[in-house]
């Protein structure tokens, strides 16, 4: 049955964020693009062809497969106690995957080409082929979904049917962003049969944090929660979060450690990942939410400390797995220097702004907070 939300302040100031932000971000990279084109990115023939706007679209995709998941415990494994997040769950994962895309787009030059460049030549053999099919076909799975519980429809075989198929789908699509990485043995710290295993692991947890930061903006605190959204908050939320948070900061210290002991060529990457600051602030910042959530104390925090510790995550992985150069020379003598662009960094704040804005308008418009009446 659908509440009230009493945290309308929050959420009109996060979409007025989130619309400043998008006005200021596509102002910017659509100038520079406009007068600099593609030379707008500090991406090149030097070796790091994937800069930032790719870990941007790496994060938010993820995140909507971990959105899809958290939803799923109500939907599809019958845990009525999550009801109450299940429909602003379904409408953020639609609605980062565009954040994701968004960034990617722009970053592409000419999107519109894949219309007809993908269907026309298709590579079969490709993951990322398959990456952009599963997610284009999650999102029209995800929207005939949200469609249906909109209009009240959660329980029926076809709606369940639907939504089992969305999470298929979205656990596929990946899975294959998974193995667009660890299928490259020439970039020896993406490589690896795991990889897809990590990122939708990682994902569930990106997913959770943004399920808790939306849900405590959109009641203003816990005192305005209606009883079954305070009882998830407070009960088994935050406990099964903090058991997934803990067993991927185990998974982040094995792979660290196993990079910087193997003396393989490239994984030597892994001595300036570790020593870069960003790498102990990731650490901080998700034992610290590890710690909060064990307490269930400052969930709203924690949240943003676990979105901000994986989007370093995310950068150092796609970053740090091309700072070695595939062809070593006087010309590239040692790791790669990359920093992102002023356009860079727009699209980052164009892709966070597309996620909040949407949520927000979302809130407003669509009743999030509304579950099944039984």
């Amino acid at each position: 049955m659908a509440t009230q939300t009493h945290g309308s302040g929050a959420v009109t100031a996060v979409m007025m964020a989130g619309l400043a932000g998008l006005v200021i971000s596509l102002a910017i990279a659509f100038t520079n693009l406009v007068s600099g084109g593609h030379s707008a990115f500090n991406t090149g023939s030097d070796g790091v062809s994937w800069g930032l706007p790719v870990v941007n679209y790496v994060f938010f995709a993820l995140t909507s497969t971990g959105l899809t998941l958290v939803a799923s415990v109500a939907m599809t494994f019958g845990n009525k106690a999550w009801y109450p997040i299940a429909k602003r769950c379904v409408w953020l994962s639609l609605v980062t995957l565009v954040a994701g895309f968004a960034s990617l787009a722009m970053e592409l030059g000419h999107p519109f080409r894949m219309l007809w460049a993908i269907p026309l030549n298709a590579q079969l053999v490709s993951q990322l082929n398959w990456m952009g099919i599963f997610y284009a076909v999650f999102l029209v799975l995800g929207i005939l979904k949200f469609m249906r519980i909109h209009g009240g429809d959660w329980n029926s075989s076809g709606s369940k049917q639907i939504g089992l198929a969305a999470l298929v789908t979205e656990l596929l699509a990946g899975g294959m962003l998974g193995m667009a990485f660890g299928a490259m043995a020439m970039r020896p710290m993406w490589y690896g049969n795991l990889v897809p295993l990590y990122f939708i692991l990682t994902a569930a947890c990106t997913g959770g944090a943004f399920a808790v930061l939306v849900t405590c903006l959109s009641y203003g605190g816990p005192d305005n929660m209606p009883e079954p959204v305070r009882k998830l908050m407070q009960g088994s939320l935050p406990m099964a979060f903090a058991a997934l948070l803990g067993l991927t900061i185990l998974v982040i210290g094995y792979r660290t450690v196993i990079g910087l002991w193997s003396n393989a060529d490239g994984l030597q990457v892994w001595d300036a990942v570790v020593a870069s600051p960003w790498y102990w602030v990731e650490a901080a910042l998700l034992i610290g939410a590890f710690f909060l959530l064990l307490q269930r104390k400052a969930l709203a925090v924690a949240a943003v400390m676990v979105i901000g510790g994986f989007f370093i995550d995310r950068y150092d992985f796609v970053i740090g797995g091309q700072l070695l150069p595939l062809f070593k020379g006087s010309w590239v003598p040692d790791l790669i220097a990359y920093t992102p662009s002023t356009t860079e960094w727009m699209l980052t704040l164009l892709a966070f702004s597309i996620a909040f804005f949407g949520w927000a308008l979302g809130e407003k418009m669509l009743k999030l907070d509304a579950a099944p009446q039984d």
